[in-house]
């Protein structure tokens, strides 16, 4: 079976369970639609998970894109040498962006690793793919965090820049691709009025981002059977903070 998933945000516990839940097994395939971490209580350790697992597809979401650089600015020693040049205005916002976005939590638990797990952790990040087409039986499918926008008749998945991937809201009210299916998280399904924690599917769009660290549910859909299991949000966080972006 193919299954995708999407916006864990550390919340390990409800990945495992949501794991189980399916009866994960080498034979079946997980795409994760990124924002594996952040504002959540392990967000290394669902990264962790993953990395062990070669039939777990990671995609890139804007909580790891903006981890990614500050991240590699973490594992550069200070020095007297370079402490007058290295803490740029440029990294100072980009850490402040992070941090303003739940990276607190990742960032702990990253410096708590040894040199070679925090090695280990970012070189599987720089693996993450932006993005991935997938045909299951006769359906089509293209799989991405956020959305494409801003969208007009005609355009391709290859038209938008990294950052409106990662960052745009997809408009469930516009087809995208009438010959598939588009797949996102991103926008959590419970600020939809009326939606309390549920896949939307609609116009060729299925949002499966059911706010999980917000209080919601993290949605595991399957490809195959158009169906979605849902796992409640069990272990709390102190850093499960609505969403800025």
């Amino acid at each position: 079976m193919h299954y995708v998933i999407s916006d864990i945000h550390g919340c390990y516990n409800e990945y495992r369970k949501a794991l189980k839940a399916i009866d994960f097994s080498g034979s079946d395939i997980l795409y994760v639609l990124g924002d594996c971490i952040d504002r959540g209580y392990a967000s290394i350790k669902v990264l962790q998970d993953m990395m062990h697992r070669p039939n777990v597809i990671p995609l890139i979401g804007n909580h790891e894109f903006m981890a990614l650089s500050v991240l590699k600015e973490l594992c550069v020693e200070i020095t007297a040498e370079n402490a007058e040049t290295y803490l740029t205005m440029d990294k100072m916002e980009k850490y402040m962006e992070w941090m303003q976005n739940g990276g607190g939590s990742t960032a702990r638990e990253f410096q708590a690793l040894s040199a070679d797990e925090q090695a280990d952790v970012m070189d599987y990040l720089g693996e993450f793919s932006l993005y991935e087409e997938v045909r299951v039986g006769k359906k089509e499918f293209l799989l991405v965090h956020g959305g494409l926008e801003p969208f007009s008749e005609g355009m391709s998945v290859e038209d938008f820049s990294v950052t409106q991937i990662l960052f745009s809201r997809a408009d469930y009210d516009k087809t995208y691709f009438h010959d598939k299916f588009t797949i996102t998280g991103h926008t959590p399904t419970l600020e939809e009025p009326g939606n309390e924690g549920t896949v939307i599917k609609r116009n060729h769009h299925i949002a499966i981002d059911c706010g999980c660290v917000f209080g919601g549910r993290l949605a595991v859909y399957c490809m195959e059977t158009d169906q979605e299991i849902y796992i409640p949000l069990e272990t709390k966080s102190d850093h499960g903070n609505r969403p800025t972006n």
